[in-house]
């Protein structure tokens, strides 16, 4: 599903933390009625921004109706890289190297290059992007702590969008990406649930080789 693939990852998807540890056996509120903002979001935040700099995952993306009722699942493999990504599924493969993304629908055998503008952190493909840019564009709550020491922080935006929370699940001790839910107005979801994650200097291009596809349409919109 092309439009589930570029809202996310948020989704999705981009998220520098030094963390006040904060464990409760009992998943203790930490914001009050007035909305003040709780410094270990910001804590937790930071330690997951520094991690997703340079990072891989697998990366399924779970489509719910407002009825709960799943109505989409795909397994993806994603790579980070500074504001560079890769999203790699068995139909399609999203690819950016900062500039430019390609969209590659293999069914179709159709690529389409469009030209990223300047990031301003609303890019849902890249929750390292959104994450380091969250300040700007959604306020900051956190939720709870649960009991396996899981920081639950909502996100919600300071301008309309088609979604009024992303809800991250991150570990608190750790700073690692766990789950991006995209809470929608219908009550609809998107989740991005992280597995298999590696750090550190990520191996792969972020640009589509056209000449190895000669069999492929390209489509340049730059």
């Amino acid at each position: 599903m092309k439009s589930l693939l570029k809202i996310s990852l948020c989704a999705i998807l981009a998220f520098h933390f030094s963390l006040s540890t904060f464990h409760s056996a009992s998943a203790q509120i930490t914001h009050n009625s007035q909305g003040r903002l709780d410094e270990n979001a910001t804590a937790v935040l930071k330690k997951a921004i520094k991690k997703l700099d340079n990072a891989s995952f697998t990366v399924k993306m779970t489509a719910l109706d407002s009825q709960k009722k799943k109505i989409f699942e795909r397994d993806a493999e994603v790579k980070y890289q500074g504001s560079k990504y890769s999203v790699v599924t068995s139909e399609e493969e999203i690819v950016s190297d900062g500039k430019s993304v390609w969209y590659w629908n293999k069914k179709a055998k159709e690529v389409t290059v469009n030209s990223i503008e300047e990031d301003d952190g609303m890019n849902l493909l890249n929750p390292a992007s959104l994450m380091a840019h969250y300040k700007k564009n959604f306020r900051e709550k956190y939720i709870r702590t649960e009991d396996d020491g899981t920081a639950v922080i909502d996100l919600q935006p300071r301008s309309a969008q088609s979604f009024h929370k992303i809800r991250l699940l991150i570990n608190e001790e750790s700073g690692e990406l766990k789950c991006i839910e995209v809470h929608k107005y219908d009550s609809s979801r998107e989740i991005y649930t992280f597995s298999k994650q590696k750090y550190g200097k990520v191996k792969g291009s972020f640009s589509f080789d056209t000449k190895a596809h000669p069999e492929i349409d390209v489509i340049d919109m730059r």
